[in-house]
């Protein structure tokens, strides 16, 4: 055997795999240590905010909107975009331009996931996704 060791070391096969073994256990080894002091740290330093949280400390603003024609539709359907919930009072536009803003904003707020509501003559509630509306006004309005 003291021959083949000579040969292979002639060769540098030997030394090689020699190296190779101690390269990959100096590997094994650091892998190891940083994934044990990660986890110590992550511990340690845990800061999870919940968004839930943020949002719930920022003000809702409802907005008002007292459209003179169809034209300003796209500002109430922008408002109710951006999360916000908007009353529209119609009473100052034509018919005609009431039922085609009433539509618009229909189709904003069911592609919003949204609600929309009359709650007077001429006036309506729309909000988005995270704003619900209980309750109805209308048997009052009738009385």
């Amino acid at each position: 055997m003291g021959v083949m060791n000579r040969i292979m070391n002639f060769l540098g096969l030997e030394n090689e795999e020699v190296v190779e073994e101690i390269v990959e256990e100096q590997h094994q080894e650091e892998e190891i240590a940083p994934k044990r002091n990660t986890m110590n740290n992550t511990a340690r330093t845990n800061n999870v905010v919940s968004i839930h949280s943020a949002r719930e400390k920022e003000a809702i603003r409802l907005m008002l909107f007292e459209p003179r024609s169809y034209g300003d539709a796209q500002d109430i359907a922008d408002n109710l975009r951006y999360r916000r919930p908007v009353v529209m009072n119609l009473q100052r536009v034509e018919k005609d331009q009431a039922k085609r803003i009433v539509d618009f904003i229909s189709g904003t707020v069911y592609a919003l996931n949204g609600d929309i509501q009359k709650v007077g003559d001429h006036i309506f509630v729309c909000t988005p996704d995270h704003v619900d509306i209980q309750g109805n006004i209308s048997g009052i309005i009738e009385e």
